[in-house]
């Protein structure tokens, strides 16, 4: 990795000329907008695009309804009750965000934010009431000095909006293609973007590898959660859309910062994959955090208690349970009664029975796991990356609203409002014609020439079975505790998977390239076979591309900050590290990283 301390801007994206190893497209589509994924930051997109008369077109990689906003169980954060304003949600979020947050950002969020959700609400979206009245339902989260956060269906609140948004998608007929993987962004000859090339899995109107050719591509893909063994994030959240912004010569940001939840049900130290998530309203509702022996070990830790941001509890349930050699604490919530699980949290009830425990007889072990990335690729306040015609929002998008750990449920809320602000840009901004549907680059009538990719260097993929060492990888090295030790060996095992890819990925799809002993390769497995391209191994590919850079970022971060917890340095340094790294890919898949000078973003090149 080379570096830049400066702040130095490093000017205009430019493409790496690098792109996943995947047949050629053979079929096409043209749009004006493709919005790839389809949770609440995409849909919403999509629909603000398709109601100001652009031809939209909605990419997700499983069904329209499985985005990963159908996971947020405790519900979305804005200043909708009496005496709440936007000052003490801006306030409360500053203070989450450890220093790091981008003040300007935060304002728009939290001012736009009311409205945004009314605005939800009138799509369809029925949030609870309280008992006897028309009044929204607002409970607290941690962090949170005021009830704010607006639920559906007690803890069902994801599941809600993605229904009223699916179904708003629907009415509206706009053309979406299910089950289909992004693999890489289409560029003009003035590399400006123009689409994206996708395989769609499974039988369908297309199938195999295709594009979608259009002038503005918006990444609502969510995280990045499966690049750690146990998340809170389904199996889909493997980081493609940072990793193909990467490959597009995008800038990413603060990926170093990975929220871990710290009341996630604990299944034993092997579990791996998907974990259920006991969401914090719970806390917010009055559930205690316990040791073995019943002890409040919160209290006194933090004004708030078990209330306090979730980096700060997280490192409480980590510190006791290591002082007591468990690997677990638990969260205590029987006081609740029956009726109060039942119709509070009828969701988290029942994962915790179908797992053999029952909340409301005993108390829930709990540990933190890999929940939410508050970085991404970097936007402007109308969601604008360094590419032009990029555009990312939700948790793919490093706005600067989260700093260095976003205040819980606030993630909804910035997909909502910075979905609707790219969808404004995208209105009033000119979109030049392309092709029309059928074979790649025919063009239609009136219409230039689609765009097709230019000639780049295929990077050399990952077994599928690399994806689990990838996770043990970084679960081990980059997790809740980091150390430079840990970090080092974490970044070496990296890059042995990527030399053991470019090793197998030589002239005969076997052995050593030319010179590779020369480079030190020949301790790589040589006789590994190229693994053909697929979804696996497209996938295991992405998650080394972000694990990398996230290990990067936490090697050079050498303090303690938000949800970045480094042992070796564990005070806060605002001298040296109030401010943010900008790291892009180089064609030769180096890192490049810089710095900027404050914790305020400077203007992206197509601001």
């Amino acid at each position: 990795m080379t570096a830049n301390g400066t702040g130095t801007d490093p000017g205009p994206a430019a493409g790496t000329g690098i792109r996943l190893t995947a047949p050629a497209p053979g079929w096409s589509i043209a749009a004006d907008v493709v919005v790839v994924g389809s949770g609440v930051a995409g849909l919403t997109a999509a629909l603000r695009c398709a109601a100001a008369g652009r031809r939209t077109v909605v990419v997700t990689k499983a069904r329209l309804d499985d985005g990963s906003t159908r996971w947020a169980q405790g519900g979305i954060a804005a200043a909708l009750g009496d005496g709440d304003t936007p000052e003490q949600h801006l306030a409360d979020t500053l203070v989450a965000g450890a220093g790091l947050c981008d003040e300007s950002a935060v304002r728009t969020l939290v001012t736009e934010g009311p409205d945004a959700v009314h605005r939800l609400i009138g799509t369809g979206a029925r949030f609870d009431t309280a008992p006897g009245s028309d009044e929204i339902a607002l409970t607290r989260e941690g962090g949170h000095h005021r009830r704010r956060i607006a639920h559906a269906g007690g803890d069902a609140t994801g599941a809600e909006i993605s229904r009223a948004l699916v179904e708003a998608v629907r009415a509206a007929g706009l053309r979406t293609i299910e089950n289909a993987l992004v693999l890489d962004l289409l560029t003009d000859a003035e590399g400006r973007t123009a689409g994206v090339t996708l395989h769609v899995m499974g039988e369908g109107q297309h199938d195999g590898v295709g594009a979608v050719h259009a002038p503005a591509v918006v990444l609502a893909t969510g995280g990045m959660g499966q690049v750690f063994s146990a998340t809170t994030n389904p199996a889909v959240s493997t980081g493609d859309g940072v990793a193909l912004a990467l490959r597009a010569g995008a800038e990413v940001s603060d990926l170093e910062f990975v929220q871990f939840h710290p009341t996630v049900l604990y299944l034993g130290p092997e579990a791996e994959g998907q974990q259920p998530l006991i969401s914090e309203a719970v806390r917010g509702e009055g559930a205690h955090l316990v040791d073995a022996d019943g002890t409040r070990f919160m209290v006194g830790r933090h004004e708030l208690a078990e209330l306090a941001p979730r980096d700060i509890v997280a490192k409480e349930i980590m510190r006791r349970a290591h002082e007591q050699g468990v690997g677990h604490m638990y969260l205590d919530g029987r006081h609740f009664g029956a009726p109060m699980w039942e119709t509070r949290f009828p969701t988290i009830l029942a994962a915790c029975r179908s797992h053999g425990i029952d909340p409301v007889t005993e108390p829930i072990p709990v540990a933190p796991a890999a929940h939410y990335a508050s970085g991404g690729v970097r936007t402007d306040l109308r969601g604008r990356t360094t590419v032009p015609g990029l555009y990312a929002c939700g948790e793919v998008a490093c706005t600067g609203v989260h700093g260095a750990n976003r205040l819980a449920s606030n993630s909804l809320l910035e997909g909502l409002v910075f979905a609707e602000r790219i969808a404004a840009d995208i209105a009033h901004t000119p979109a030049p014609q392309v092709a029309a549907s059928g074979a790649p680059g025919a063009p239609a009538d009136g219409a230039r020439p689609a765009p097709q990719p230019a000639p780049r260097t295929a990077l050399p993929l990952l077994a599928p079975d690399t994806r689990t060492a990838v996770q043990r990888i970084m679960t081990a090295g980059a997790g809740v505790l980091r150390s430079a030790e840990s970090l080092a060996r974490a970044a070496a095992e990296l890059d042995r998977l990527q030399r053991e890819a470019a090793v197998a990925a030589g002239p005969t799809g076997r052995g050593e390239p030319a010179g590779a002993a020369a480079t030190g390769s020949a301790a790589c497995r040589a006789d590994r076979k190229t693994p053909e391209p697929g979804v696996e191994a497209w996938e295991a590919t992405n998650l080394l591309c972000v694990a990398r850079v996230l290990v990067a970022a936490a090697q050079r971060r050498a303090e303690t900050r938000g949800c970045h917890w480094r042992e070796d340095h564990p005070d806060r340094d605002d001298v040296s590290w109030r401010r943010h790294f900008r790291i892009t890919l180089d064609a030769d898949r180096a890192l490049t990283l810089h710095t900027t000078e404050t914790a305020e973003f400077p203007p992206t090149a197509t601001s």
